[in-house]
């Protein structure tokens, strides 16, 4: 990334020096441990230092894992369930049953891809009112045997074609938000990247929602901000800065219940290190939820929601 390239130089005279002592069957460990400290401490501060934009673009690296990858990092005996029960599958919202550390979770998320094709087919991370319709139904499963929910917002937005509004997009989104409201099993949410408008809140509706440190969750990205409410989109980083879409701004606003660390320098440098942390935060807070009872959980989902946006004259 732009503001990276400082540490690019260091990891590349790493690179460089790990290869000479290859080729030259020579010590230069305690040289290439110098340069490691360095690039480590120059991570540290640099992203202790981020600008709400620069989060934006590590929200969005290539190389952030996506739900599928938390998938394989901290479940065990996945299985995933597809279709709406009344159109299609939507590829952009993958669910099913699984298991972390023996405890039964459905987990759903939104799915980016990574190569081309992979992006194509999972059309962005954008759901289809399919997507979230197969959410609902999986939602419904989980209540009925009461199994608790895990949830990872990682979309840019619902998707926008005319075809996706002919089959009831804001339908489609408001019934969850309604639906997840009442549901009558501990709701956990987790933003993995980007949180995008009503896209994300498809998936939102929890008793405790988490954001990874260098996510963002906000009701636009900052180019549309910055095109409608600037009508000009060289403003797209002050854009950012303004909508206080980083995890630290929303914590303070009470809109989040906390923050998860990433690895050192983000989640995508060491993505198993990331996992391990949501893994604990989400097995210490569902050990939380446990002890309530449902009338509890609901009352405090419900007036968790109700209360934010809150104005005084």
């Amino acid at each position: 990334m732009q503001f990276e390239f400082q540490i690019e130089d260091i990891e590349r005279k790493i690179e460089e020096l790990k290869k000479f002592a290859e080729e030259k069957e020579i010590d230069l460990s305690d040289e290439i441990n110098k340069l490691k400290d360095q690039r480590d401490i120059s991570l540290k501060m640099l992203y202790d230092d981020l600008t709400d934009y620069q989060r934006v673009s590590v929200s969005r690296h290539q190389a952030r894992p996506y739900t599928l990858d938390y998938i394989k990092y901290i479940t065990t005996d996945f299985v995933e369930l597809h279709g709406d029960r009344l159109f299609r599958d939507d590829p952009a919202i993958v669910g099913g049953l699984c298991k972390i550390d023996g405890i039964k979770f459905m987990i759903i998320g939104h799915q980016k891809g990574r190569t081309v094709e992979e992006k194509v087919y999972r059309n962005f991370g954008m759901a289809n009112p399919e997507g979230y319709r197969k959410a609902l139904r999986l939602y419904e499963m989980a209540e009925r045997f009461n199994i608790p929910i895990l949830t990872f917002i990682d979309t840019p937005g619902a998707y926008p074609g005319l075809e996706a509004e002919k089959h009831g997009q804001g339908e489609a989104i408001a019934r969850n938000l309604m639906e997840m409201s009442g549901i009558k099993t501990p709701i956990i949410s987790v933003v993995i990247g980007e949180g995008g408008s009503g896209g994300a809140l498809g998936l939102g509706v929890a008793d405790k929602v988490f954001m990874l440190e260098n996510s963002v969750y906000s009701v636009i990205s900052p180019e549309g901000c910055a095109a409608i409410l600037y009508k000009d989109p060289s403003k797209v980083e002050e854009a950012a800065n303004n909508l206080k879409l980083s995890s630290h701004s929303l914590l303070k606003l009470g809109l989040i219940d906390g923050i998860i660390d990433e690895s050192l320098g983000g989640a995508h440098r060491d993505p198993e290190c990331t996992a391990l942390n949501l893994k604990r935060v989400v097995l210490e807070t569902l050990e939380e939820l446990k002890s309530m009872s449902t009338e509890e959980l609901l009352e405090k989902r419900y007036s968790k929601f109700r209360g934010m946006g809150v104005f005084y004259k």
